[in-house]
C-alpha cells in the first residue's frame, strides 16, 4: 500500500496565486510587464557591452554576462507563471518541475558565483590599478566566466536527483508559484533530514564562499578609497562599487529572508511574494541600478538607442 502511495504522484498542481481569483488578470498584466521590462532592460545592457568600444572591459564583460543570466534566471520561472493565470489546469510533470529546479538551482549558483568574480573584479580595479590589465586579462575573465556558468552543475543536478528519489506521496498540492526546495519537502514522505543537511552543505559551499568573498574584496576596497587625496575621487572610486553592492543586497538580501527565517514564522504566501522578489523585481532594477549613476553607460544606451 506504501508502495502504491509512493509511485501515484505523476504530477504536481502548482497553487501560484489562483487563491485571487478575481485577480488574475490584473496579475498577468502586472507580471508579463515586468518580464519584458526584465527582457528589454537586460537585452540592452547585453547589447552595449557587446558594441559599444568604451565598455570592452573586464567589469562591462561580466556586466553583460550578469544580464543574460537575469533573462535566463527568470525565464526558467516566468513562462509558467503567465501561462497558469489563464490556465485551468495549472499542473506541472514530474519530470518538468525536476528540470525547473535543476536549472533554477544551477542559475542561482552561477549568480552567486559570478557576484563574487564581479567583486574580485572592483578589487583588483581598485587596490591593483597598474597590474589590473595584467591580472584581468581577457582569457582569465572568460576562464571565470566559465567556471561560474558550469562551477554548481553537478553538485545542483545530484541535489535535484537526491530531492526528486524522495518518497511523494498523499497532497501533489504545491502551495508555491514554481517548483522550490521547502515547498517540495513539504510534500515528501519519510525523512528529510539528510536533504536538509545537503541544502546546508551546498548553501555554504557556493552562497557562504561566495559571500565571504564579496566581502572580503570590500574590506580590502575601503581603505584605499579612503586615502584617496580629494572627495572627488574617493565619491568616484565608491561609485564603481555602488551598483555592485545594491544588485548583491537586494539579491542575498531577499533569498536569506526566505531560506534562514524560522519555519514557524514563515508563510506561504510571504514565501511566494518573497521569491518573486530575488527571481523578478531584482533582475528588472538590475539594468537601472547599473545605468542610474554611471555616465559611460548612459552614453552608451543613448546612441545605441539612436541608431
Amino acid at each position: 500500500m506504501a508502495r502504491e502511495n509512493y509511485t501515484t504522484i505523476m504530477e504536481f498542481k502548482l497553487v501560484g496565486f489562483s487563491n485571487f481569483p478575481k485577480l488574475q488578470g490584473l496579475l498577468f498584466a502586472v507580471f508579463l510587464i515586468m518580464y519584458m521590462n526584465i527582457l528589454i532592460g537586460n537585452g540592452l545592457i547585453i547589447a552595449i557591452t557587446k558594441t559599444d568600444p568604451a565598455l570592452q572591459t573586464p567589469m562591462y564583460f561580466f556586466l553583460g554576462n550578469f544580464s543574460f543570466l537575469e533573462i535566463c534566471y527568470t525565464s526558467v520561472i516566468v513562462p509558467k507563471l503567465l501561462t497558469d493565470f489563464w490556465s485551468d489546469n495549472k499542473n506541472i510533470s514530474f519530470m518538468a518541475c525536476a528540470v525547473q529546479l535543476c536549472f533554477f538551482l544551477i542559475l542561482g549558483t552561477t549568480e552567486c558565483l559570478l557576484l563574487a568574480v564581479m567583486a574580485y573584479d572592483r578589487y583588483v580595479a581598485i587596490c591593483k590599478p597598474l597590474n589590473y590589465p595584467l591580472i584581468m586579462s581577457h582569457k582569465f575573465c572568460v576562464q571565470l566566466v566559465v567556471f561560474s556558468w558550469i562551477g554548481g552543475i553537478p553538485v545542483q543536478i545530484g541535489q535535484t536527483y537526491q530531492i526528486f528519489s524522495l518518497p511523494f506521496c498523499g497532497s501533489n498540492v504545491l502551495n508555491h508559484v514554481f517548483c522550490d526546495i521547502p515547498p517540495l519537502l513539504k510534500l515528501a514522505c519519510g525523512d528529510t533530514s539528510m536533504n536538509e543537511l545537503s541544502i546546508c552543505v551546498v548553501a555554504v559551499l557556493f552562497v557562504v564562499a561566495s559571500s565571504l568573498i564579496i566581502l572580503w574584496s570590500y574590506i580590502k576596497i575601503v581603505s584605499p578609497i579612503l586615502k584617496l587625496p580629494s572627495a572627488t575621487s574617493r565619491y568616484k572610486a565608491f561609485s564603481t562599487c555602488f551598483s555592485h553592492l545594491t544588485v548583491v543586497g537586494l539579491f542575498y538580501g531577499s533569498a536569506a529572508i526566505i531560506y534562514l527565517q524560522p519555519r514557524a514564522s514563515a508563510t506561504e504566501e510571504t514565501n511566494k511574494v518573497l521569491s518573486l522578489f530575488y527571481t523578478m523585481v531584482t533582475p528588472m532594477f538590475n539594468p537601472v541600478i547599473y545605468s542610474l549613476r554611471n555616465k559611460v553607460v548612459i552614453a552608451a544606451l543613448r546612441k545605441l538607442l539612436m541608431k
